[in-house]
């Protein structure tokens, strides 16, 4: 009698280990469709700002007006090195910031015509 119950007892083990499988996926499921969310909606739009800044502090050129973090306007006089640049911030008073600190270029508009 013992015999045939530990058969019994095996086979249901064996029964359930595909289950058990198929219950770990049910419950992974939901974390990796968070992450999958999260990576839309979060990383990806983050690292693509972080590119797009990378380019425009790489093309910044002397002459261009730039807005800085603490909310300045200011045109670049010298690109000092890759960390570094000189902008104008009145006439005459010139100032060193932290290129990173740039938070936009100002792109002149067009000029109206003079009619």
């Amino acid at each position: 009698m013992s015999s045939l119950y530990l058969t019994t007892a095996a086979a249901a083990g064996a029964a359930q280990a595909p289950g058990g499988a198929t219950a770990f996926f049910v419950q992974i499921f939901p974390l990796l469709l968070i992450f999958i969310i999260f990576y839309f909606l979060l990383i990806r739009p983050q690292s693509r700002r972080m590119k797009q800044h990378r380019e425009m502090l790489g093309a910044l050129k002397k002459g261009d007006e730039v807005i800085t973090g603490g909310g300045l306007r200011a045109r670049v006089t010298r690109i000092i090195d890759d960390n570094d640049v000189e902008v104008e911030i009145a006439q005459g008073i010139k100032v060193r910031a932290v290129k990173s600190t740039i938070t936009q270029v100002i792109t002149p508009q067009s000029k109206p015509a003079n009619d």
